[in-house]
Order: C-alpha cells, then sequence, then structure tokens
C-alpha cells in the first residue's frame, strides 16, 4: 500500500511539472489579474446594488415612522371625539405599521451589516488585487523583452507569495515593536 501511494505522489509530481513547463507564467498571471479585476468589478455592483436596497430601506422606514405619528395625531382625534370604533381601526393600523416597521428594522441592520462587510472584503480584494499587479510588474521587468524561463517563473511566483501566517507573524512584531517604543 506505502508503495502505491508514493507511485501516486511521483506521478502526480510529474505531471505538474509538465505542466508548469507548458504554461507560460506571464499569461497565467496576467489571466489571473484579469479574472480578479472582473470579480472586483462584479463585487462592487453588487455593493452598489445593496446600498440602494440599504437606502429604499431607510426611505420606507421613514415613511412608516411618519405614518405611526400621523396614527397617533388621529388616534388623539378620535378618542377626544368619542369615536371608539373608529378609533379601534386605527389601533389596528398601528399595531401592523408597528410590527412591519420592526421588521424592516431588523432587516436594515442585517442588511446594514451585511453591506459593511462586503465593503470590508471589497477592500481585501481591492488590496490584493494591487499586489498581485505590483508582482506581476516586477515578474515581466525581471526579463524586459524576453519570457522568463519557467524554473525562473515558477521560482518568482513561489517567493512573491506572501502567506497569511507569515502575514500574522509580521503584524505582530510591528505591534510589539511599537508597544515598545
Amino acid at each position: 500500500m506505502a508503495l502505491i501511494n508514493r507511485l501516486s505522489r511521483l506521478f502526480r509530481a510529474d505531471v505538474h511539472a509538465v505542466l508548469d513547463r507548458i504554461e507560460e507564467p506571464a499569461e497565467v498571471l496576467k489571466q489571473a489579474v484579469r479574472d480578479m479585476d472582473e470579480e472586483l468589478s462584479a463585487a462592487e455592483r453588487r455593493i452598489r446594488a445593496a446600498a440602494r436596497e440599504l437606502e429604499s430601506l431607510t426611505a420606507r422606514r421613514d415613511e412608516l415612522r411618519v405614518r405611526l405619528n400621523e396614527i397617533d395625531g388621529e388616534l388623539d382625534l378620535c378618542f377626544a371625539s368619542g369615536k371608539d370604533d373608529l378609533a379601534r381601526n386605527l389601533v389596528r393600523k398601528k399595531l401592523e405599521t408597528d410590527r412591519f416597521l420592526k421588521r424592516l428594522t431588523a432587516r436594515h441592520a442585517a442588511d446594514e451589516k451585511a453591506l459593511a462587510e462586503a465593503h470590508r472584503l471589497f477592500e481585501e480584494r481591492r488590496a490584493t488585487l494591487e499586489s498581485l499587479r505590483q508582482k506581476a510588474e516586477v515578474f515581466a521587468g525581471s526579463a524586459p523583452g524576453a519570457a522568463p524561463e519557467s524554473g525562473d517563473a515558477a521560482w518568482m511566483a513561489r517567493e512573491l507569495t506572501v502567506g497569511e501566517d507569515e502575514v500574522d507573524v509580521a503584524f505582530l512584531r510591528e505591534a510589539q515593536a511599537r508597544r515598545a517604543s
């Protein structure tokens, strides 16, 4: 069984090595930048649509608050005039409007939170795209006018990639240095 696993791993490694030699790293990198740019544009459109929806909910919420104030004024008038049957109908409308306002307010809060998260993710992706563009420029500038060798490209791609662990460690170092000074 161990022999089969080792042979399988060796076969996969050889296939990956062949694919690395076939692919043109510069073109793969350019396509990755284009794909991320398209994804970022789509995310920006979704954020704008969500912001418009949030504005609509805000307007509707404000309308409901105004309507509740109007109903309160109408209730005062009904009770002052002794129109209990009319006041009962207004109380029903007030309860329905208040219930709808509470649901709308909850949805508004949830949408506002989701929009803030979408903005945060968008900014992270924008930073990642900018980093990838810079890496692509460095990669393209390493051999002007000449296609880089696939071994050099693979090495550079590995060297330019920054992992989350590295970011976390660097962040902790920076925070510690600032606390010390």
